[in-house]
C-alpha cells in the first residue's frame, strides 16, 4: 500500500508552529490556506475554525488563489459533515472563481469533486453533465492524477444507477491508475478510500461479504496509516457490519467499539448504529449484562435524527423482541415484536417485516405454539414475496435510469456527429472559388513575371491556409488563436492578391479573452467575413473590415465582423441588375447558422446571428454592415 510520507507530517508541524506566532495578516492567510489543504481530511472541526479566521482575513485582504481555495475548502468541511447543500453552494462559488481565472487543471478538479457533491444530493443527470465536462479538459490537457479521480466519481455513478459491473471496472481501474501518480498527495490517499468503499459497497451489494469486508478493510488500513479522519466512523462501521454478517460477533465488537470511543466526532447515526450493533453482538454472545442499555442508548440518538427512524426502531425493537424471547420474558417478546413490526409496517419495509416474521414464527414454535407459528410462516412468506417484488421495482428503475442515461448520451452523439457532417459541409463550401482562382492566378502572374520573391511569399501564405483549412476540419473544436491565425492567413491573402491594396483589415481581441485556452466552433467566422468581403467590399476603393471578438459571459464570445462597404440594399440591386445571386456565400452562411443552432439545441445558451445596416445618421446613406455573431465558449478539441 503507498503511504503517506513522514516528512509532510513535520511541515504540517513547522507550518503550525509558525502559524501561533504570525502576526502578519498575509502571511496568516497563506499558512492558513497550507494548513487547512491539509486538515479538511485529518482534523475537519480545527480546519472549519480555520476558515472562519481565513473568511474574516480575506473581506480585508482578498487574494483571487485564496478566496478560490477558501470555498473549496469549505465544500469539502460541509460534505464531510453532510451538509450538502451548503457543500454544493461553496463548490459553485469556487468554480466561477476559477473559471474566471482560467486555470483548466483547477476547474477540471472541482468539476470532478462537485460532481461527488452532486451523487451525495441524488442529483445524478447532474453530476454526469458535470463529469463530461471534466472529462472534456482531460482529453484536451491529459493528468493522471485527476483522470484517476475522475474515474473513481463515474465508479461511484455506476454504482448509483446500479450498474454493479461497470461500476466495479472503473472503480479497480481507477485504482490501478492512482498507484501510478508521483509524488503521492494526501488526497490521493483519500481517494483511494473513496475507490475502495466503492468497492466495498459492490461486493455487498453483490453478496460477496467476504470481499466487501476485505475492501472495508483497507480504508480503515489507509485512514489509520494517514491520520484521515473524514468518515472514519462509517468505516469502522462498514467493516463491523461486514464481520456481523458473517458471524464473527467478537471481531465485530471491536470496530463497533472504535465507533462509540469517536464520541462527539462520530456522526450521530453512525454512532447510534454502532451502539445498537454492539448490543446486538454481546446478545450474539450471550453477554446479557448491558445490552438493553445499549438499546436504549441506540435509540435516543436515532430519535434526534427523524429521518429514517422509523427503520431503526424496527431494528432495535425487534433485537429486544429476540433478546426478551431467550431470555424467557414472553410477554415482553411479544410487546416488542409487535412494536417492531409496526414501525416497519409505517415504512413499508418487507425486507425488515419478513425479517420479523420469520423471528416471531421461530419464537412461536420454540414454545410449541404451531398455530401462531404457522400464520406467522405465512405472514412471512408473503412479506418476503413482497420485498421480492420491491427488490425487482427498484432493479427495473435502475434499469429505467440507466436507459435513459445511456439514451441521453447517444442523442449527444448523434448531435456532436450531426454537428461534424455539418463541419464538413460547411468546410466544402468554406471558401469562394473565386477567391483560390484569383489567388492561384495573382501567384502565376508573380512566377511568369520573374518576380519569384513575391511568387514564393504568397504560395507559402496560400498552402499554409489550406493546410490550416485542411487540419483543422478533423476537428470539432479550436482555440480562438487557431482560429485568428486562419482568418490572418485569409484576409491577408485578399488584402495582398485579390483587392490588390483597396483593403484594409484589423482583427482585435480584447484583454479579457485567453486566446490560446478559450475555444470556438471550428472556422465559424470565415464565412460572415468572406460575405463581407463579397458583398460589401468587393467595389469599394478604399475598403476597411473590422473582425472583434469581446466577452459576453462566461459562456459567450460575441465576434462582429463590421465592413465599411455599400450596404445589403444597393448590393441586392446590383445582383438583381446583372441576375446574379451568390449561391456560395447564401450555402456558407446558412450552414454556418445551422450549426450554431445545432450548439443552441444542445447547450440552451441563446446563440444568434444579428445583422445591422450601418447608416450615415444625417443622410441616411448606407456606410456599410455590422454583424454580430454570438458565439458559445467550448472546450477545445485534443491538439486543437
Amino acid at each position: 500500500m503507498t503511504t503517506y510520507m513522514t516528512p509532510r507530517r513535520n511541515q504540517i508541524k513547522q507550518w503550525d508552529a509558525k502559524l501561533a506566532n504570525e502576526a502578519n495578516p498575509q502571511k496568516r492567510l497563506d499558512l492558513i490556506d497550507k494548513l487547512v489543504a491539509h486538515l479538511i481530511y485529518t482534523d475537519p472541526s480545527r480546519a472549519r475554525l480555520l476558515l472562519a479566521e481565513q473568511e474574516q482575513l480575506l473581506a480585508q485582504w482578498p487574494h483571487a488563489d485564496f478566496q478560490v481555495n477558501f470555498h473549496y475548502f469549505s465544500g469539502v468541511i460541509e460534505n464531510q459533515f453532510y451538509h450538502f447543500q451548503e457543500a454544493a453552494q461553496h463548490y459553485l462559488d469556487a468554480l466561477i472563481l476559477a473559471e474566471e481565472q482560467g486555470d483548466v487543471l483547477r476547474r477540471t478538479e472541482l468539476y470532478v469533486d462537485y460532481a461527488g457533491i452532486c451523487m451525495n444530493l441524488e442529483r445524478l443527470e447532474e453530476a454526469e453533465q458535470w463529469l463530461d465536462k471534466a472529462n472534456k479538459l482531460l482529453q484536451r490537457r491529459p493528468n493522471i492524477r485527476l483522470a484517476s479521480r475522475y474515474t473513481c466519481r463515474e465508479g461511484f455513478l455506476q454504482l448509483h444507477y446500479g450498474d454493479l459491473a461497470t461500476a466495479t471496472e472503473l472503480l479497480l481501474e481507477a485504482d490501478k491508475s492512482i498507484r501510478q501518480i508521483t509524488p503521492f498527495e494526501l488526497k490521493d490517499q483519500y481517494f483511494l478510500t473513496l475507490i475502495y468503499s466503492g468497492l466495498g459497497k459492490v461486493y455487498e451489494r453483490s453478496g460477496d461479504i467476504e470481499r466487501s469486508v476485505e475492501a472495508y478493510r483497507r480504508v480503515v488500513e489507509i485512514c489509520e496509516d494517514t491520520g484521515i479522519r473524514a468518515r472514519m466512523d462509517w468505516h469502522y462501521l462498514n467493516v463491523g457490519v461486514g464481520l456481523m454478517s458473517l458471524g464473527e460477533y467478537e471481531q465485530a465488537e471491536v470496530y463497533f467499539g472504535k465507533v462509540v470511543n469517536m464520541g462527539q466526532e462520530a456522526e450521530i447515526v453512525a454512532r447510534a448504529s454502532a451502539l445498537g450493533n454492539l448490543g446486538y453482538c454481546r446478545f450474539r454472545r450471550r453477554q446479557y449484562g448491558n445490552v438493553l442499555a445499549l438499546f436504549q442508548q441506540a435509540e435516543e440518538l436515532f430519535k434526534a435524527r427523524p429521518a429514517g427512524a422509523a427503520h431503526n426502531f424496527s431494528i432495535i425493537e425487534g433485537w429486544r423482541g429476540s433478546f426478551y424471547a431467550e431470555t424467557g420474558k414472553t410477554s415482553k417478546a411479544k410487546e416488542h415484536f409487535a412494536q417492531a413490526f409496526e414501525y416497519a409496517r409505517q415504512t413499508e419495509d418487507y425486507k425488515q417485516l419478513s425479517s420479523i416474521c420469520r423471528d416471531v414464527a421461530a419464537f412461536y414454535a420454540a414454545r410449541k405454539d404451531f398455530k401462531n407459528a404457522y400464520e406467522f410462516q405465512l405472514l412471512y412468506d408473503q412479506m418476503a414475496e413482497r420485498y421480492r417484488e420491491q427488490v425487482n421495482t427498484r432493479r427495473l428503475m435502475e434499469l429505467e435510469v440507466r436507459y435513459e442515461a445511456e439514451k441521453k448520451k447517444q442523442e449527444a452523439e448523434m448531435l456532436r456527429l450531426q454537428g461534424y457532417k455539418l463541419q464538413l459541409k460547411a468546410l466544402r463550401a468554406q471558401m469562394n472559388p473565386h477567391f483560390m482562382y484569383n489567388a492561384l492566378n495573382a501567384i502565376q502572374q508573380f512566377i511568369t513575371s520573374n518576380e519569384t520573391g513575391p511568387a514564393s511569399k504568397y504560395l507559402a501564405r496560400f498552402a499554409q491556409l489550406m493546410r490550416r483549412s485542411l487540419e483543422y476540419s478533423n476537428y470539432e473544436n479550436i482555440s480562438l488563436d487557431k482560429e485568428i491565425e486562419f482568418l490572418e492567413d485569409y484576409l491577408y491573402l485578399n488584402e495582398k492578391l485579390r483587392f490588390e491594396g483597396r483593403l484594409q483589415y484589423r482583427i482585435i481581441v480584447d484583454d479579457d479573452i485567453e486566446e490560446d485556452i478559450c475555444g470556438v466552433p471550428t472556422m465559424i467566422v470565415q464565412p460572415y467575413v468572406e460575405n463581407a468581403l463579397e458583398h460589401g467590399l468587393r467595389i469599394k476603393e478604399n475598403g476597411l473590415l473590422e473582425v472583434r471578438f469581446s466577452l459576453l459571459d462566461h459562456h459567450n464570445i460575441l465576434c462582429i465582423v463590421e465592413d465599411n462597404g455599400i450596404g445589403r440594399e444597393k448590393a441586392r440591386q446590383m445582383q438583381r441588375a446583372r441576375g446574379y445571386y451568390n449561391d456560395h456565400r447564401s450555402l456558407g452562411t446558412s450552414i454556418t447558422l445551422e450549426r450554431l443552432q445545432l450548439l443552441q439545441q444542445s447547450s440552451q445558451k441563446g446563440i444568434l446571428v444579428r445583422t445591422i445596416d450601418l447608416k450615415d445618421e444625417h443622410t441616411g446613406e448606407a456606410r456599410g454592415t455590422r454583424v454580430e455573431i454570438k458565439i458559445p465558449v467550448v472546450e477545445v478539441s485534443p491538439r486543437g
